[in-house]
């Protein structure tokens, strides 16, 4: 073979090579996310539509005939404490609309209670556990928080591989001389080809929106989110500390008094309220005409003071992300001490709070629900075509991981830029390493898995 013959074939041995890594690494990242991935179009599918859910399936106890005028709130939160009893008032959530209830959250030793109230009967309408409500498990499973903490942060890694691979997707979808599986379909559902044809191109289709669901759904993520959250909000483009200066602060974060607490707001310390004279704290009814009256938008919930020191918090956190509010208000006097506007918020907070609320179908009315939810609907069927594609692919009795390329130094250098990747989201970045360090030892070492693993 002549020196010219060599030199011509190397471009395409370096091409095959990184190739194949690239194949490797999205099957690996595959492997390691599509049942969680599966779980998460699922359970964010139904969670787009928590309104409609609440509305239809939950209807008896969230959906009212409006007449006459509506009971004043203390009056609403006295029948929802006196449906569960020995309990303790400690949220009022007022209607967003004349046809909803109004919600009130009731504590006692054993946990806390959503009770729903007609606002214009005062008749409690339906009672649920805080832990049992649908929405509520939905988006605890969506999260794995409600298998506890150390699934919690899995969720957080199958984020940061879910961008990687999209990315790798992309990559060996891209068309390389072939008339077929770009934009079309080949072959029938008995053939490998069709499920790799299906998989490849819903992915490419869809694959912008996914990485887009998958980099917003990282500020919910409990250490890269609260990293993010705390740098953006110390840079001054978070919540705007400045408002605490000269407010006297409690170590109680605000995620902590409300059901849910907008991310932006959810670490910034709830501040104190002073004890006048005759040591009275005002009343619901006050801080629900207060926050009237400063125009919160409709649908916002109301913290009861805990203790002395506690404050009334008033908050919304409508789909009109612009409406995004959170007012403290002293339980003595009744006069807010930190009164926080989206407005407020920093340029990274903003953005962060823009991409939430596309992301959970909030901003844009029925066609972002719409979208997001055709891209969960992608998520599973390139997941589904995935592990079928692999099913028919694999040799028997073993995994059918993709070859090692022949130029190790192409994958040794895709898996640094990929570790590199993992110093941006640690988790993620672990994942990847632990997957490293078992390839190369089933690689090097002798046994039976060296077999099952190729």
């Amino acid at each position: 073979m002549t020196v010219s013959s060599v030199a011509s074939e190397k471009p395409n041995d370096i091409s095959l090579s990184l190739y194949r890594a690239i194949w490797r690494w999205h099957f690996f990242a595959g492997l390691l996310v599509i049942p969680f991935m599966l779980n998460l179009a699922i359970t964010g599918s139904l969670y787009l539509f928590k309104d409609e859910i609440d509305n239809t399936a939950f209807a008896y106890r969230n959906v009212v005939q409006p007449r006459g005028e509506a009971l004043s709130p203390s009056i609403l939160s006295d029948h929802a404490k006196a449906a569960v009893p020995g309990s303790k008032v400690l949220r009022f959530r007022a209607p967003a609309e004349p046809t909803q209830s109004a919600r009130v959250t009731v504590g006692t030793d054993a946990g806390k209670t959503l009770v729903f109230v007609d606002p214009f009967s005062g008749s409690v309408l339906g009672k649920v556990g805080e832990k049992e409500e649908f929405n509520w498990v939905v988006k605890k499973i969506h999260s794995l928080d409600y298998f506890g903490f150390a699934f919690n942060r899995i969720v957080e890694a199958v984020g940061g591989l879910a961008l990687i691979l999209v990315v790798t997707g992309f990559y060996l979808w891209w068309p390389r001389k072939q008339t077929g599986g770009v934009m079309s379909v080949r072959g029938t559902p008995d053939k490998r080809v069709f499920w790799r044809d299906i998989h490849a191109v819903t992915g490419a289709i869809a694959g912008a929106l996914i990485f887009f669901l998958a980099i917003t759904g990282m500020p919910w993520s409990g250490y890269w989110g609260d990293k993010v959250n705390t740098a953006l909000s110390s840079a001054g483009l978070g919540y705007p500390a400045q408002l605490w200066d000269d407010v006297p602060v409690s170590h109680v974060p605000t995620k902590d008094v409300l059901t849910n607490a907008g991310w932006t707001v959810e670490n910034a310390p709830v501040p104190t309220s002073t004890p006048n004279g005759t040591g009275q704290a005002v009343g619901i009814d006050q801080i629900v005409a207060s926050a009237n009256a400063v125009g919160l938008a409709p649908g916002f919930e109301v913290s009861f003071p805990s203790d002395k020191p506690g404050v009334y918090t008033a908050a919304v956190f409508p789909d009109d992300i612009a409406k995004q509010r959170t007012i403290h208000f002293d339980q003595y006097t009744g006069k807010p001490l930190v009164d926080i506007k989206f407005a407020d918020y920093g340029t990274g907070a903003k953005a962060i709070e823009l991409g939430i609320g596309v992301h959970q179908g909030e901003y844009l009315g029925v066609a972002n629900q719409i979208i997001m939810l055709l891209t969960c609907l992608a998520i599973m069927l390139t997941s589904v075509s995935a592990v079928v594609m692999w099913w028919k692919r694999r040799p028997s009795g073993r995994l059918g991981v993709p070859p090692m390329p022949s130029q190790r130094h192409i994958f040794a250098t895709l898996t640094l830029v990929i570790l590199g990747f993992g110093i941006l989201f640690p988790l993620t970045g672990f994942a990847i390493l632990a997957t490293l360090v078992l390839d190369q030892l089933i690689l090097r070492i002798p046994s039976p898995l060296k077999r099952v693993f190729s």
